[in-house]
């Protein structure tokens, strides 16, 4: 009998999953599960270049069409699994279906949180996860006028860039003081602040939002310090949360869930990845990480573990974001209490940020500086004690820190 590995979830990591399989000459059974009517695509032009109408619809998604009848994958998108079976190996689809599975993927990735904000129920509350969601905001865009994003974090910034690159009227309303102040602190904060100040963007900082409000749909945002602000439409960018509702009950489910350095679960034959895994990382201990080039990398890691190959996942967190003409690079993972110091000056909007603890680099991020990042992972893989001075002189080459 053929071994069958089913993938519940066609995004990013589950993708990349069923690639890998084939790379590796599986030639068994293959089942992808995505509740969404699209094939895997990539997430991160759909604030950016896909939603500003700069990238065709073709370029987003990870294979042609043809792809998976070529190579012999199941692909089953707009269908919704009802519940895991685990004693019995099955995956329950809605509807009845089920299929018995040798080894599974949970890949169902993260969903949009949506505050208990009156009127967020109201045409024009947009929020932004899937190509459907960035075809409706695109609508907006092409129409003009006034948008007011909740949320200033990478989602409400990106969002709010390509808003004003496309030339509507744009309020940022975060209860923060600053923009990305929990992910980046302080300094970063001030500095996106900055650069979206410029750009014409207002900034609603320090204050929440009471209610929507509009005639049927969203015509002002009422916020917590008394002031109203009119728009067109509302963007809801405060954070997603993992879909974690079929591990519920049958396995080890915390902010995430649970797997180990093998993206294996606490069950046998179960594994996960990508935004809804929560990682018992070498370096970095239990972390989760909601990013592009996680999924990356991870959908691949357990396609091999679900092989039973010996591997581990032991990459360097790593994103990206492109605002106006202000494109970085992240790597690492900084903390709260690490200390920011600088390579270049932010005022360039060229320069080098690196957090730093008991003298180690924990985080680094290029900011229109290119061809460093991977120097930075090695240094926060490194776990090594860094001389300041040389870190922050641009005339010392990275690497020869790490050596």
């Amino acid at each position: 009998m053929s071994t069958t590995f089913a993938i519940v979830g066609a995004g990013m990591a589950g993708g990349k999953a069923v690639e890998t399989l084939r790379d590796e000459g599986f030639d068994g059974r293959v089942v992808l599960v995505g509740a969404e009517p699209e094939r895997p695509y990539e997430r991160p032009p759909l604030s950016k270049d896909y939603l500003r109408g700069e990238q065709e619809r073709a370029k987003v998604y990870l294979q042609e069409e043809g792809w998976y009848a070529e190579h012999d994958v199941e692909l089953r998108t707009g269908v919704t699994v009802e519940c895991l079976d685990l004693a019995q190996r099955s995956v329950v689809l809605t509807g009845g279906e089920s299929i018995a599975y040798d080894a599974l993927l949970l890949a169902t990735g993260a969903e949009p949180r949506r505050p208990p904000i009156p009127g967020a129920d109201l045409d024009g509350v947009h929020v932004l996860r899937t190509l459907a969601d960035s075809d409706g905001l695109r609508a907006v865009l092409d129409r003009g006028g006034r948008l007011a994003v909740v949320g200033g974090g990478w989602i409400g910034c990106e969002v709010a860039a390509s808003a004003r690159q496309r030339g509507l009227d744009v309020t940022v309303i975060e209860p923060a003081e600053l923009p990305l102040l929990r992910v980046l602190g302080p300094e970063l904060g001030a500095f996106y602040r900055d650069v979206h100040a410029e750009h014409g963007v207002r900034l609603a900082l320090g204050t929440g939002v009471e209610a929507i409000e509009g005639s049927g749909r969203a015509e002002r945002v009422r916020t917590s310090d008394g002031a109203t602000i009119d728009c067109d439409a509302v963007v809801l960018g405060v954070g997603v949360t993992p879909r974690t509702a079929l591990a519920e009950g049958v396995l080890d489910v915390d902010n995430g869930i649970l797997v180990d350095a093998s993206l294996r679960a606490s069950v046998d034959g179960v594994y996960a990845a990508g935004d809804v895994a929560n990682h018992d990382h070498p370096l970095l201990g239990r972390v989760r990480v909601e990013h592009w080039a996680n999924a990356l990398e991870q959908g691949p890691t357990a396609a091999r573990a679900m092989l039973g190959q010996d591997v581990v996942y032991d990459r360097v967190p790593y994103f990206f974001s492109d605002q106006y003409d202000v494109g970085m690079e992240y790597a690492g993972l900084s903390g709260p209490g690490d200390e920011v110091v600088f390579r270049g000056d932010p005022a360039t909007r060229e320069f080098v940020a690196f957090w730093l603890r008991d003298g180690r680099v924990t985080a680094g991020m290029n900011v229109n500086v290119w061809d460093v990042n991977e120097h930075i992972q090695e240094l926060v893989r490194s776990r090594a004690t860094v001389d300041r001075a040389r870190l922050v002189d641009p005339d010392v080459p990275l690497e020869t820190l790490v050596a």
